[in-house]
């Protein structure tokens, strides 16, 4: 028992490390072979784990053998727009100027149910409201609508906004987050004067943070007054 637990968790271990060395993709965002590696990966992982009587290096090198052909190829699809071409294919335009390319539909095998769906996912019910329709290679289909039918936007409008930038976390489930404290150029006499204001410390704060305009935002846990 101890030893199935032990390869288990080794497996597991093992896994995780070469899903973050391949990188940072949602899984919608994979591309083929980068699908085709990751489900591979995890049915060599799944082999040793469920059979003691399999060496447990006989998991583990397919899987770094696997790991170490997606470098190779990210690393060719970077550098060469030909081997990027093979591998992960070239974006397709499916609505051009409002009307639906029915036969790169048919070379896509992208039925009309399909494309209906996913306009209607990003709010758009008429075809005819659509510019450009565009199929990627990682499967995620992107509209940019007719310039009548986009948002306004306050330059639309001519109206001046100000600069917003990303709020800072500087509380995080009751840890001062140091790091972010000193990029404002404030230390925790600063933080705890502020949480004096709310009759707070800082183990009683599940999130604060200070927003683009500078103000200091503070939410208490659960069952904290």
């Amino acid at each position: 028992m101890l030893n199935v637990f032990m390869r288990s968790l080794i497996l597991y271990i093992v896994v995780v490390i070469v899903m973050r060395i391949m990188g940072k993709r949602q899984i919608g965002q994979l591309q083929p072979f980068e699908l085709v590696i990751s489900i591979l990966i995890a049915e060599l992982a799944a082999i040793p784990m469920q059979d003691i009587s399999i060496p447990l290096v006989n998991g583990l090198i397919p899987m770094l053998a696997l790991l170490f052909a997606q470098l190779v190829i990210s690393y060719a699809s970077l550098k060469s727009e030909r081997v990027r071409e093979l591998v992960c294919g070239l974006p397709s335009i499916v609505i051009k100027n409002g009307q639906i390319d029915e036969s790169e539909l048919r070379r896509l095998r992208y039925n009309l149910n399909d494309l209906l769906e996913q306009l209607r996912s990003k709010d758009i019910s008429n075809v005819a409201d659509v510019e450009f329709a565009i199929l990627e290679t990682g499967g995620q289909l992107n509209v940019i609508p007719k310039s009548q039918k986009r948002p306004l936007t306050p330059e639309d409008l001519q109206i001046s906004t100000e600069y917003e930038a990303i709020p800072i976390t500087i509380i995080m489930d009751g840890h001062v987050q140091n790091e972010n404290l000193t990029m404002i150029g404030h230390g925790i006499p600063w933080l705890m004067k502020q949480l004096d204001k709310q009759n707070l410390k800082p183990e009683d704060v599940f999130f604060a943070y200070i927003d683009s305009l500078g103000s200091f935002h503070v939410q208490p846990k659960e069952g904290v007054k």
